[in-house]
């Protein structure tokens, strides 16, 4: 079979599930599940024969020799068991569930598995297929998934610009399916990058990264993913780690840091008082590391990052405006920031690129230096890439080619040599100019919520968008006001 055709089998396949009122989701989970037992099978047998860890009983030739209720019944037991094993494979099965209910399209599906040889397809087939399955998966609105799916020409431009090299580390604290590893991967595979030897492919297979997924389901989505693109192997270690990054400084420094954190409420507990009410509590992080104590995860996220970057090491990381200007341990931790790193660039992105409506997010990217009685941060780059740019998820979606521009007046291969496109006088619509170490001290709370150019929509009738896309910015926006109310209404109640 043809790639396409492979591709175009599962994505029919989907369809006809979801006739039984299986999502994507649940699609993508049992997929996972049964090509891991497929490739598992494939691998025991020669050339490779390779020991994986799964019991003859619970085996591929299991599933294959039962059909109906024994078929169900013994698929059911099989992901309870492969749960309870080591490694990535129990990762892979943790808290797996059946989800497909019809034994006889259950029966369907393990055959159209077996059809193909997934360990000899091409990485980029076998990553094509599920990379697809994933985005369809975020768009589904009613999962859910979209808050974990980052979208993947903002990853790539993030990592153009990081530019990570061969035999160094890279981590993502709250990885999700897994779309910083692989552009990254992809990034240093490239022939017209790097020529790699034979022990920095190995390196970057086995060794380069390192992440963190406290969402089961999330977590295997991820594994399976960064398998399929040939990282780390079936019997190996594996790489994504079930833990909160946030509970404590596991002492792992790393090269490169990139990430795009969760958003949303703060962090709290449910509990019962003296009086036998319901409360609330604010999760804190109580950590000796950390500039400043807050229930802000966000705030936490940028924190918890600076401290797992070597003194040489780099971050780019995607965080909500609320970072950029909250006071309090906000304006603590930008002061900090400002002075033990290098906060050097900030890309402003625009609403309508994220699953997640209601999101006004930006790009920050510094790098760690070691103490020092003077700041590092000499100024801080903008590129303001919200105002008067309209991006739907359907219609007008963001592609890596509208990042172009920013990628090149970073100037990847020589940051220092930057050139600012905005003048007050010459060009005072260019959306690339910086702002002074001294200029930002100076702001009230420190704030680095900072934008110059105009809303032509205020001022130009003839410059409106389209009228969808209208309507698409104005449930952004009322998204947006929604949440800071329910945020607000939170911290009340507290």
């Amino acid at each position: 079979m043809t790639p396409a055709s492979i591709v175009s089998k599962v994505w029919s396949f989907c369809t006809t599930l979801r006739d039984d009122g299986v999502g994507y989701g649940d699609y993508l989970e049992q997929l996972t599940y049964l090509i891991f037992l497929k490739m598992a099978d494939e691998y025991s047998k020669p050339p490779y024969s390779r020991k994986v860890g799964i019991p003859h009983l619970y085996s591929w030739k299991s599933l294959k020799s039962k059909k109906g209720a024994e078929l169900e019944g013994h698929y059911v037991n099989l992901l309870r068991e492969l749960g309870t094993k080591k490694g990535m494979l129990g990762q892979i099965f943790t808290k797996s569930q059946n989800k497909i209910q019809d034994p006889a399209k259950l029966f369907l599906l393990i055959d159209m598995i077996d059809d193909t040889e997934w360990v000899t397809m091409e990485a980029d087939t076998k990553g094509e297929i599920y990379e697809g399955l994933l985005e369809k998966n975020a768009e589904d609105t009613k999962s859910g998934a979209g808050q974990y799916f980052t979208p993947r020409a903002l990853i790539r431009a993030m990592v153009e610009c990081v530019r990570p090299e061969p035999g160094k580390r890279i981590a993502d604290p709250a990885c999700g399916t897994g779309g910083f590893f692989l552009s990254a991967y992809d990034f240093i595979k490239n022939p017209d990058n790097y020529s790699l030897d034979k022990a920095q492919n190995a390196f970057l297979k086995h060794e380069t990264f390192s992440g963190n997924e406290i969402v089961a389901n999330t977590r295997r989505l991820c594994l399976m993913n960064m398998f399929l693109h040939n990282i780390g192997e079936i019997d190996g270690e594996s790489m994504v780690s079930p833990n909160d990054a946030l509970v404590s400084d596991e002492g792992k420094r790393f090269d490169y840091v990139l990430a795009n954190p969760p958003f949303g409420k703060k962090s709290s507990m449910s509990f019962t008082n003296e009086e036998g009410e319901q409360d609330k509590e604010d999760l804190t992080y109580n950590r000796q590391d950390f500039w400043a104590t807050t229930s802000n995860k966000q705030l936490n996220f940028v924190q918890h990052i600076r401290t797992m970057l070597k003194t040489t090491g780099r971050a780019a990381v995607v965080v909500p405006d609320n970072v950029l200007f909250e006071g309090g341990a906000g304006e603590t931790i930008r002061r900090k920031l400002l002075e033990n790193t290098d906060l050097h660039t900030i890309l402003r992105l625009p609403t309508g690129i994220f699953y997640a409506h209601g999101v006004k997010a930006n790009v920050i990217f510094f790098d760690n230096r070691e103490a020092s009685p003077n700041p590092w941060t000499k100024e801080v780059w903008y590129y303001d890439y919200r105002t008067n740019i309209h991006h739907t998820l359907k219609k007008k979606t963001m592609r890596f080619e509208d990042l172009q521009d920013f990628i090149k007046c970073y100037n990847p291969k020589n940051r220092h040599k930057r050139k600012a496109t905005w003048d007050e006088k010459t060009n005072p619509e260019g959306r690339w100019r910086k702002y002074t170490y001294a200029e930002l001290m100076a702001r009230d709370k420190t704030s680095l919520d900072l934008f110059w150019l105009k809303d032509k929509s205020l001022t130009d009738l003839d410059n409106l968008p389209e009228p969808d896309e209208l309507v698409e910015e104005i449930i952004e926006n009322m998204e947006a006001g929604l949440n800071s109310f329910r945020e607000i209404a939170a911290a009340l109640e507290s």
